[in-house]
């Protein structure tokens, strides 16, 4: 039973398949300038070949990598057995390409492709796939603020993922606040000397591909203090030769590893950098223009982790699921004399499964949606769509990264109850759902400078516009589904509305409040973005649920997958846009006493 819970993961292609052919239209992504391409039968393809990747090559050693960790020898890290032959599987397969321009080697596909193909890679080995999320972020930045010079060297390579990249922030005294680092610059002709240390570098080392590039913020000498002062630099593992291939090992090595609560395959690395005098590292960007340059690759990371979220709320949900059908215990409540059934027949039981169904389906709907207003902010025709596009990229990025990494640590733990006493035992693998999730929360800004993030710069920024626009889409939405036939649809309009008025009612107290409170608005931040994405989610299930039972009534499609869509969205308007009233009277509220509560009174 272990071994079937952990290391069997199907690809959900079902759901995938609905939101892409009726929520976006895949006809609406081939209409975008570079994505004429994007057929349904491309589609259809890409997403089977990676869901056999996923469930085939990455997800039988998803089991192995927690058990026998990735070891730091005097060769370097060491990756678990079969990660290397694993990763090399991918890269031949063309996949860490698929979002990205053709000229540099890329598929050229659309992120709204890359987005669920990259959630089956996470689902099913978080911590090897934690790898391609950084080659992703750090292609991104490249092609944002790499030089000329630069891209002719590494793109192709990283584009590829025969060279992998990382992200360098983190020092000992420098964790969220960045503009404490003390990582040193210092220009030496064509390029710069870089010197300090840096911690929490995921992949810092490893074995599975030929060389590392990082990305390193550090401080040149006569820069300013704070955030202002840091500036972005390219520093390979490997000095590349004149023809592009792999030279000598430039002065950067790793002191240590960290010992996780989860991702034990995942090398989480402390970085030395200029122990003998100075890495060879090169600019990326402008002088004093690296924090602009690293949010390039932070922004494509944080919701690159909100999917990494849903897919381990996915997975965890998936093993809880098909216990449940499997599990006799206990008597069905509605008949007593008959025998014992399987778990799934008892409602607390289903209440747990389906609260989990409703909020996957709710967050993969929210998070594909934010990558097709990617797409359209880089390839729309009209400058004025791309900017609309952009801002929405803006407001759903920390609710994607924040909801998503919440509810994960929620689902995952959910998922262990479903399971028992056998959840708490290490081979069902309920557990290490459980530790991998943690940390999805932190890294990548903690949800609380989510939290800020959405109030102070997405809100505070435009004074609501690009909320506001979003909630009249919520609102025309509410009166389309009230006039539906039905109660199911009835019901959801019903939670969906209210929903809306108490996220703009909540909106425009942050509005109000911000610049004369500062302090009030952070305090209630957090419950301000879990109202939001309750609202989000609740408006995209709202509108699959209204696709459904169009397809329904015009006998299209699986009637069973239809109706649970239907289903889906009703228990989340009956269970979590009921919550509204109450974040919204938290948010009003809730600041006083914790700023009343002084630190010494803890």
């Amino acid at each position: 039973m272990g071994q079937f819970v952990s290391m069997t993961y199907s690809p959900p292609l079902a759901d995938i398949r609905f939101i892409l052919n009726h929520l976006i239209g895949i006809d609406k992504l081939a209409a975008l300038p570079g994505y004429e391409a994007t057929s349904p039968d491309l589609v259809e393809s890409v997403l089977e070949a990676a869901g056999k990747l996923a469930s085939e090559t990455f997800a039988p050693l998803n089991q192995v990598g927690d058990k026998n960790k990735a070891k730091l020898t005097e060769k370097g890290i060491v990756m678990p057995e079969g990660f290397r032959a694993a990763y090399q599987a991918y890269v031949e397969g063309g996949w860490n390409g698929l979002p990205f321009d053709p000229d540099h080697g890329g598929q050229g596909l659309p992120w709204c492709i890359a987005m669920p193909v990259q959630e089956m890679w996470q689902s099913a080995n978080l911590a090897l796939a934690l790898c391609t999320l950084l080659n992703q972020g750090t292609i991104e930045a490249m092609e944002a603020h790499g030089s000329d010079a630069l891209k002719k060297i590494y793109l192709e390579k990283l584009v590829s993922g025969t060279w992998t990249g990382t992200m360098n922030l983190t020092e000992p005294q420098a964790g969220s606040d960045v503009g404490a680092v003390r990582c040193k610059a210092v220009r030496a002709g064509d390029h710069y000397k870089i010197t300090g240390q840096k911690i929490f570098i995921s992949y810092g080392d490893h074995d599975i591909a030929e060389n590392i590039v990082h990305l390193v913020l550090a401080r040149l000498p006569d820069a300013p203090e704070g955030t202002k002062g840091l500036s972005l630099f390219l520093v390979p593992k490997l000095l590349p030769n004149a023809d592009g291939s792999p030279g000598a090992v430039n002065d950067v090595r790793v002191v240590s590893t960290e010992h996780k609560l989860g991702q034990h395959a995942s090398p989480t690395c402390v970085m030395a950098y200029g122990d003998q005098g100075g890495a060879t590292g090169y600019l990326v960007g402008e002088e004093q223009g690296g924090i602009a340059a690293m949010f390039t690759m932070m922004n494509n990371a944080r919701i690159g982790v909100g999917i990494q979220g849903l897919a381990l709320a996915e997975r965890a949900y998936q093993g809880a699921r098909e216990y449940a059908k499997t599990r006799v215990q206990s008597r069905d409540i509605a008949k007593p004399k008959d025998a014992p059934v399987t778990i799934i027949h008892h409602p607390d039981v289903r209440r747990m499964l389906l609260g989990m169904k409703a909020q996957i389906e709710a967050g993969r709907a929210l998070a594909m949606a934010g990558a097709y207003a990617l797409d359209r902010a880089k390839h729309a025709p009209d400058a004025d769509e791309r900017e609309k596009a952009g801002l929405r990229v803006d407001l759903l990025t920390p609710v994607i990264k924040s909801w998503l990494t919440d509810m994960s640590n929620e689902v995952t733990s959910t998922a262990m109850q479903v399971f028992g006493g056998m959840g708490y035992i290490e081979e069902t693998g309920a557990a290490q759902h459980m530790r991998d999730a943690r940390v999805l929360a932190i890294y990548e800004g903690t949800n609380g400078i989510q939290a800020n993030d959405l109030v102070f710069r997405k809100l505070g920024r435009d004074k609501g516009a690009a909320m506001n626009a979003m909630l009249e889409e919520i609102e025309e939405l509410t009166g389309t589904l009230a006039a539906q036939k039905g109660d199911d649809l009835a019901s959801i309009a019903t939670h969906l509305k209210a929903a809306h008025a108490c996220t703009q009612e909540a909106g425009q107290w942050m509005l109000d409040t911000m610049k004369g409170n500062p302090s009030a608005a952070a305090a209630s931040a957090a419950p301000y973005l879990r109202l939001c994405a309750y609202t989000f989610g609740g408006y995209y299930l709202g509108q699959s649920a209204l696709i459904a039972q169009q397809l329904l009534a015009s006998n299209d499609g699986d009637a069973g997958f239809l109706n649970a869509k239907i289903m889906s969205a009703r228990f989340f308007a009956e269970h979590f846009l009921t919550q509204a009233a109450g974040l919204r009277d938290t948010v009003k509220l809730g600041f006083r006493a914790t700023l009343a509560m002084t630190a010494e009174m803890f």
